[in-house]
Formats: structure tokens, C-alpha cells, sequence
């Protein structure tokens, strides 16, 4: 009998330096502006930017990143889109996430919620629309008219309107309640990356790749017909068109801005508008209201009065018409070290003409301005940022100290020490460029090899920079360290191997009482190429060079003779370790191989294709022959050194990753990555099995092609071409099909059994006793409620047709015993909708749709009225309420007012007899 090896599970542990990520928008939390809502990659983070502390964390799926974020007027929900085409509803009081929404193939680009919090717009790379109700968590149906990515979607509070944008360079109208687009805006040249509305929704202004900002004004339909214009010729007939709809936009004119790059987002609070383009340059445009422009329509007149004195009378008597240049002119222009991403515009209630902006950055960075407007000379200064808690650039390297307590991470501008297990920020060292780093023996000092060719030593305690040595002329790409620590080796790019001892030296500058660390060179290894890694056997006896030629060079370490030349790779080697025996050496290239080699004969035990993309770093594990490799397509892979298999993937990353060290007793993993995030991963007592692994695998590819090409179903009774369902096939949809087919096959069964054996009392079925003797439709009924309102519509739509007049019976008898009503006439009207024609040709059916047809009528306006009822009952209860408030609270104000009166007589009393 063969056993099955099996390996313990390494889990994600926590995610670390990560203030914010730049893929998706930022919110204020309920308008506070120094608490803000910011995405993580997959998670969401609500940081108070003032304390520099992080008060919720809204966890979300590893391998989705967030891409949209819009918050409910009342704050109660926390709508989060994500790459993978689904939303999540999250709830702020209890921080849970109860509802996910799936319906588009492609990254969420957009989330809007209506005024009544009742129904939910999205839009989504995938060119189409989708409108959610968010009470009955579901999908209401999907709009397709544009041809490109969704770029913004907004609601009209004063007509059922839906006003769309898209990179097809078009503006589309949608009427919710036909649910048809009856006014596409074509005055565009390119892509409209974003609009605005304002004055109370009656002005639209969009901007596009161009540096025009385009104005419209929203005509708000009283009659059945509206003449518009298009830009371009105003006094032209040929540019009007006649619209038929509840809003038409008529062309204002344009505003410039001084950016010439495309537009990326566009805000408004009323006051002031602001415009971010993608030269990083945000733009503020103070809005004039009308007793502004008046006034500034007058100025302008007396100096033009003033201007033409020989024509002074007719100047007076000339009115000049208010322009766009009178209403919105420029005041500010904003520019920060990194690229600007995402913005909100709040009012500083303290401060009249005062304005405060919100910037998420893109090299991981949050940061608040505030902006004086009141004054000639306007101000602008940085109040708060947020900016410790994590790299500004790509972590190129990580270390664990000797006894796994710490963590150090290294990027362009400095050295971060973490601890391991709070993952908290514990000292930043600003140093150069970092390539390679080790803890020095004792874990007080810190070893760092830069982009520049220096080696950079700190002292943890202090953070000083103790010494920096001019090691190599170019890039130090790999330090390794003794195995005795007596001292260590570099490798860099100008083709030179150095070997460092440690030694203590007296320096006043550093202390005057205690010597510090310092390193002496004693001798220079010099190669043919340029070194990409080295690597000294854990016994001391071999030294592993990587050279640029796609060769691996074995060396005697003590006496630097040659010993072995491992080649067999297409590509340079960019990572290689040595197992704790001395015995094997990993070998990982640009190529997308893994080699394994023997360190006795230097021959290759296995050639393994491991990875999609170039593999940046491999590792054992301390004491075994299993090890890691990290690529650039952001997976870490686990691998059996002895038995050439792959164990399984560790996936979390969303960006490439350059660098993971296991700690000394390898029970744990971290791992950096070019989103500026620190993973940690941890050895866990779940047992995993390879051969499992596979087949999990081999599950998860069948279902995503399945889906991908049932995504295009054509389904019975949709016959419009811009309007579809708003649900999609998934795993989930499948699976509560097929609970929903096993329960009417037990009903089905169970009529058998009952026509066989009448006289018997109680269900035959096993599943039906073990739920306490409930009836085969209670059981098919209940099964129909646990299936999530989102799901429903996929679910039946997969039912086969004889699973239908099945269904259609049992919703006979649920009506009429008023059971779940609702449920059940949804599921009545989607299922006769959907298989009308044939329900129709089958006449053994016939009797069944007449008598739902009357009872359901009847049903539901049985239901109606009793709500009606219900709903006036509670209106009346909350009158008289209101009545009894408002009567309590006069007699309290009146009670108020005589103990006032009488406290100041009692006050002033002794004062007037003294």
C-alpha cells in the first residue's frame, strides 16, 4: 500500500505597509475630513489621518482587488467593487459583509447610489451597466449601449433618469422605467473620462482627452418634446435635434484648462470645482453664484466704459451677457512629489473661503491640504499626511532577523524594521537605493547593499547610519553572510565577489564609552561577468556564484579554487540557494526554470518549469529539502526538493514579487511585492495533499472556462438588445441549482411513495424525518430560501424544463396556503417568462395556469391590502407620537422658562438687599 505524503498548509498571517492603494477613489467618512475611507488592495481601511490610526479594516477576497468604493447618504452601507466583477455591501455599524453581488466579467469602474439608498448603479470595464436593488439584494437588469469601459454613472434626484459615460466617447441618457436609452450625447471627441453635475443637477459639465472642459445645461422635460443643440454652430439648424424624454441637454460652451494632459477625475461641492488630470496637476475653479456673476458682469462693464472713453454713453447703455469665464474661473493649481490618484473636496467649516482637499497619492501615501481662497495671495499648505506606515516605492528586499522577532524591508528610500508579530512600523532608516540586506550577527545592526554599489551599516536602537563603505562601483545585487558570522560576502554588478570581516572600532561620533561595528575588506574575487547572486553552503565549504553568462560558478571557500560550473539555463540566474545539508542548490532564473542540482557532482537532478514569468527569488526551508520561489506573475509556489513536485500556490500579491525570506525555525514567510506590501504567511496544521491540490486545480479551470463561455447565453424571452439580466453564471448559481433539482426529485419520490403506500403516516424519505417530519414541498420551499436573492434568477434558469412544470405545480399549493408569497410569485413570473412557449403548448398544464392565474390575483391583493392597512396603522401611530412629542416638549419649554424666571429672582434678590 502506497501513502500519501502530505505537507502542512503555510496560511496568510496579515498584510502590512499598506496606507492605500491607487486603483480605486477615496470617500470622507460621513464628511469628517480627517477620517478617511481608503482602498488597501483587496481591503479597505478607515484611517483618522490626524492620529495616524487605523479604525476599521474590511476584509475582502485575496485575489481581488479593489477597484470602486461609494458610501450610502446615511452611512449605513459601504458599497466595494472589486477587479473580479463583484461588489460588496458592507455595513459600517457591525463591519460585516452579508451581501455579494456578481454580474460583470471585468474590473468595477464605478459605484453610485441613488438619493432613497435604495438601488445601486455600476459600471464596469466590460462596457455595461447594471442597476441593484440593495434591499432585495438582487439585480434589476444590466444596460448595454456603450461599446467601451464605463467611466462614471450618476442618478437624477428630479426625473428616473440614469446618465452614463464611457471611453466610446459617448454620454447615454437611460430612462429606468422603459429601461431604454432615449438621448445619446455625441458632442465628444474622445473618451469621456468623467462628468459632473451641478446648480441642482441642471448643469453638466464633462471633460475628456482634450484640455476642454465641456458645458451643458440639463433641460428638465415638462411637454413630450425637447429642442437641443449639439456644440458646434448654436444659430445652425442643422445641430438642433428634437428629444423625446424627461431631460435634453442644450451646449453651453467650454472651459480650458491649463493641463494638456487627459482628464482622470472631476469633483464639485457647489463652490468650487476641481480637476485632476494626468500630469499629476489638480486644478481648482472657484463657481461663482449669480449675485457673484452680476457683480463681476458689472466690473467688467465699467472697465470697458472706462476703456472706450469716446464711446462712453453707448458703453453704459450696452448689457453684456454673463459668460463661463464670469461663472467658473481658475484659483489654484495643485501639484505634490507623487502623482495624484483620487481626491475629495471638503469646506473648512472653521474657516470662512477656506477649503479642504483630500489626496490619496500613488506611492502609498495619504495627505490632506487646505486651501485659503478668501485672500489675494492664496495659501496652500499641507496639514496632515500620512506616510510612515508603509515604503513610497517598490520593496526590492526582506530580511528576518537571527531570532525571527523582526522584520527588515528595503526599498529606494529607506529601511523599515517591523515587528513579526504585531506588523507594526517599529524604526525607519532613510538610506539608498536597497538591492540586498541581512541583519548583522546579534540583530542590532543592519547590513545594506544599494543601487549605488555602497554597503550601508545602521544601528537598529538609534537609527543612525554607522558607516558607509564604497563596496563596488555598481549595483550590490546579493549579500550572503558567513556561516561562523565572522563576516560576509558581496556580489555586484561591476563583476567583483568581496569577502567582509566584522570587526569593533572606537568612534566618538557614535559613542565615547562603547565601540561599534564597522567591516574591513580582505580580499576580491574578480569574474568574467557580472554577479547576480552568492551564496556560501551552510557548512562553509562551498561558495555559489550567479553570473550574468546564465552560469552558476562553485568556488572552495576557503581556497577560492574552482569547483563546479552549473549551466544549463536560457536566461541569467537571479536567485539561488543551498539546502541545510550542503547536499542541493536551487537555481532560479529569468528563463521561468527551476533547477535543482547536486553540490557533489554538480549534476542536475530535475529541470522544472515553475512559474509564468521570470522567478525573482527561491528559498529553502530551514532543515528540509522543501523550498519557495516568487515570480513576477505574483505567486509564491511551494515545491518537494526530493520529490520534484509542486506542492501548491500561494496567491495574494497584486503586483510582482521581488523578494521573500523564511524565518530561522520556518514558521513563517514574508514576502514583498511591487504594491508596496508586506505578506506574511504561516505554518499552519492543515495538512495538504497533493493530489487534491491538482484536482482542486483542474475544478477551478473547468468552471472558469465554463463560465466564460455560457457568458454570451442567449435567453428565452429577452428580446432587447441594450437591456439583459443583471446576474451571471457562477459556481454558486450552479450549486444552488442543483439543491434546488435534488429537492424536487425527493418530491417527486416521495409522490411515488405515497401512491404506493396511502395508508402510511409520516414522509418516507430519511433526509425529510431527519428535519423533523416536514412535508417534501416544505422541504423543496426551504430549499428555495437558502438560496441567496442575487442567485435566484441563474438558478432557475438552468432547471430543465421537466424540473419546470414541476416547480410550476408546487407553486400552486405554496399560494394557496399564503406561503412565502413573494418568493414564490418572483419565482412563478421569471420561470412563465422564460419558458412561456412551451408552458403554453403543454396542455396538461392548462388547468393548473388558469387556477394560478385567479388564485394569484386574488393572493396578492390580499397582500396588498393588508400592507395598505399595516402601512396607514404605523402613520397613524407615528402622528400621534409626533403629537405627543410636540405637546410634551411645549409644557417642558414652558416649565423651563418659570424655573429660569425663578432661579434669576432668587439670583438677584440678595444682591439688590446688600
Amino acid at each position: 500500500m502506497v501513502l500519501t505524503k502530505s505537507y502542512q498548509r503555510y496560511q496568510p498571517a496579515g498584510v502590512f505597509g499598506v496606507i492605500a492603494s491607487p486603483n480605486a477613489n477615496i470617500l470622507s467618512y460621513r464628511d469628517q475630513s480627517n477620517v478617511i475611507v481608503a482602498p488597501a488592495l483587496e481591503d479597505v481601511y478607515i484611517w483618522d489621518i490626524r492620529l495616524g490610526r487605523k479604525l476599521a479594516v474590511y476584509h475582502g477576497d485575496q485575489n481581488a482587488e479593489v477597484t470602486a468604493l461609494a458610501n450610502s447618504s446615511n452611512w449605513v452601507h459601504i458599497a466595494v467593487g472589486y477587479n473580479d466583477g463583484t461588489i460588496k455591501l458592507w455595513n459600517t455599524n457591525d463591519g460585516s459583509s452579508k451581501v455579494t453581488l456578481s454580474g460583470h466579467k471585468s474590473a468595477i469602474t464605478v459605484l453610485k447610489y441613488d438619493t432613497t439608498n435604495t438601488r445601486l448603479v455600476s459600471g464596469s470595464k466590460d462596457s455595461n451597466v447594471i442597476l441593484w436593488d440593495v434591499v432585495n439584494e438582487t439585480g434589476l437588469f444590466r444596460l448595454k449601449g456603450h461599446k467601451d469601459a464605463i467611466t462614471q454613472c450618476c442618478f437624477l434626484r428630479n426625473a428616473n433618469v440614469l446618465i452614463t459615460s464611457s471611453k466610446d466617447s459617448m454620454l447615454k441618457f437611460w430612462d429606468l422605467d422603459t429601461q431604454h436609452c432615449y438621448h445619446t450625447l455625441l458632442g465628444h471627441r474622445s473618451e469621456v473620462w468623467d462628468f459632473v453635475l451641478l446648480r441642482n443637477q441642471t448643469r453638466l459639465i464633462t471633460g475628456c482627452s482634450d484640455s476642454q472642459l465641456r458645458v451643458w445645461d440639463l433641460v428638465y422635460n415638462k411637454h413630450d418634446q425637447i429642442k437641443m443643440q449639439h456644440e458646434g454652430n448654436q444659430e445652425s439648424k442643422k445641430d438642433e435635434e428634437t428629444v423625446n424624454g424627461a431631460v435634453a441637454c442644450q451646449y453651453k460652451g467650454s472651459l480650458m484648462r491649463q493641463s494638456k494632459e487627459r482628464l482622470i477625475t472631476i469633483l464639485s461641492d457647489e463652490a468650487v470645482l476641481g480637476c485632476l488630470a494626468a500630469d499629476a496637476q489638480l486644478e481648482i475653479f472657484r463657481i461663482r453664484n449669480d449675485q457673484e456673476i452680476k457683480a463681476h458682469v458689472k466690473r467688467r462693464m465699467k472697465r470697458i466704459a472706462k476703456k472706450s472713453k469716446d464711446n462712453a454713453e453707448s458703453s453704459e447703455v450696452t448689457l453684456l451677457q454673463p459668460t463661463l469665464e464670469d461663472e467658473y474661473y481658475r484659483i489654484y493649481a495643485i501639484r505634490c512629489d507623487a502623482k495624484i490618484r483620487s481626491f475629495l473636496l471638503l469646506p473648512d467649516e472653521a474657516v470662512d473661503n477656506s477649503l479642504k482637499v483630500l489626496l490619496l497619492l500613488n506611492n502609498n501615501s495619504l495627505e490632506i491640504q487646505q486651501i485659503n481662497y478668501g485672500v489675494k495671495a492664496i495659501q496652500c499648505k499641507v496639514t496632515n499626511n500620512l506616510h510612515a506606515l508603509g515604503h513610497r516605492t517598490v520593496i526590492r528586499s526582506v530580511a528576518f532577523s537571527g531570532d525571527g522577532r523582526y522584520v527588515a524591508s528595503g526599498a529606494s528610500e529607506s529601511v523599515k524594521i517591523w515587528n513579526s508579530s504585531s506588523h507594526q512600523s517599529i524604526r525607519t532608516l532613510p538610506s539608498g537605493y536597497v538591492l540586498s540586506m541581512f541583519f548583522a550577527p546579534g540583530d542590532r545592526q543592519i547590513i545594506v547593499g544599494t543601487r549605488s554599489g555602497e554597503i550601508q551599516i545602521f544601528d537598529i536602537a538609534s537609527g543612525l547610519m554607522l558607516e558607509t563603505v564604497q563596496a563596488h562601483s555598481k549595483n550590490v545585487w546579493s549579500m550572503c553572510l558567513n556561516p561562523d558570522k565572522r563576516g560576509f560576502v558581496s556580489g555586484g554588478a561591476d563583476q567583483n565577489v568581496q569577502f567582509w570581516e566584522f570587526e569593533l572600532i572606537s568612534d566618538e561620533k557614535f559613542s565615547s564609552s562603547s565601540k561599534r561595528l564597522s567591516i574591513t575588506l580582505i580580499r576580491t574575487l574578480q569574474m568574467s561577468e557580472d554577479v547576480l547572486a552568492v551564496k556560501y553552503s551552510p557548512d562553509q565549504r562551498l561558495l555559489g556564484v550567479a553570473l550574468l553568462d546564465c552560469t552558476v560558478k562553485i568556488f572552495y571557500s576557503d581556497t577560492l579554487k574552482f569547483f563546479l560550473s552549473l549551466y544549463g539555463h536560457k536566461l541569467p540566474v537571479l536567485s539561488m540557494d543551498i539546502s541545510s545539508d550542503s547536499t542541493l542548490i536551487a537555481t532560479a532564473s529569468s528563463d521561468k526554470n527551476v533547477k535543482l542540482w547536486g553540490l557533489d557532482f554538480g549534476d542536475c537532478h530535475k529541470s522544472i518549469f515553475a512559474h509564468d514569468d521570470s522567478i525573482t527569488t527561491v528559498q529553502f526551508i530551514p532543515r528540509t529539502h522543501l523550498f519557495f520561489t516568487a515570480s513576477k506573475d505574483q505567486t509564491i509556489k511551494y515545491w518537494d526538493g526530493d520529490k520534484f513536485e509542486y506542492i501548491t500556490a500561494m496567491k495574494g500579491h497584486h503586483g510582482e514579487i521581488w523578494s521573500i525570506a523564511v524565518s530561522p525555525n520556518g514558521n513563517f514567510l514574508v514576502s514583498s511585492s511591487h504594491d508596496r506590501s508586506l505578506r506574511m504567511w504561516e505554518r499552519s496544521d492543515q495538512l495538504v495533499f497533493v493530489e487534491e491540490e491538482r484536482e482542486l486545480e483542474r475544478e477551478t479551470m473547468f468552471e472558469e472556462s465554463t463560465y466564460n463561455e455560457s457568458s454570451d447565453k442567449v435567453i428565452p424571452g429577452e428580446t432587447s438588445t441594450e437591456v439583459a439580466m443583471a446576474s451571471k453564471t457562477t459556481i454558486e448559481t450552479v450549486k444552488s441549482a442543483e439543491r434546488i433539482i435534488e429537492a424536487i426529485d425527493i418530491y417527486e419520490e416521495e409522490l411515488r411513495e405515497r401512491e404506493n403506500s396511502p395508508n402510511q403516516n409520516g414522509p418516507f424519505n430519511q433526509i425529510l424525518k431527519a428535519l423533523g417530519d416536514i412535508k417534501a414541498e416544505t422541504y423543496v420551499l426551504n430549499t428555495l430560501k437558502k438560496i441567496k436573492s442575487s442567485e435566484l434568477e441563474e438558478a432557475l434558469l438552468v432547471l430543465p424544463f421537466g424540473k419546470v412544470l414541476k416547480f410550476v405545480k408546487l407553486t400552486n399549493d405554496w399560494i394557496k396556503n399564503d406561503q412565502e408569497l413573494e418568493l414564490v410569485c418572483r419565482c412563478l413570473i421569471f420561470l412563465l417568462k422564460v419558458n412561456h412557449p412551451q408552458l403554453v403548448a403543454n396542455k396538461a398544464l392548462m388547468s393548473t395556469l388558469d387556477h394560478l392565474k385567479d388564485i394569484t390575483v386574488k393572493k396578492i391583493s390580499s397582500q396588498r391590502d393588508l400592507l395598505g392597512f399595516n402601512l396607514a396603522g404605523l402613520q397613524h401611530i407615528k402622528r400621534e407620537m409626533e403629537s405627543n412629542d410636540i405637546t410634551f416638549f411645549v409644557d417642558s419649554d414652558k416649565k423651563l422658562r418659570e424655573i429660569k424666571k425663578r432661579r434669576k429672582v432668587k439670583r438677584y434678590i440678595p444682591q439688590f438687599r446688600s
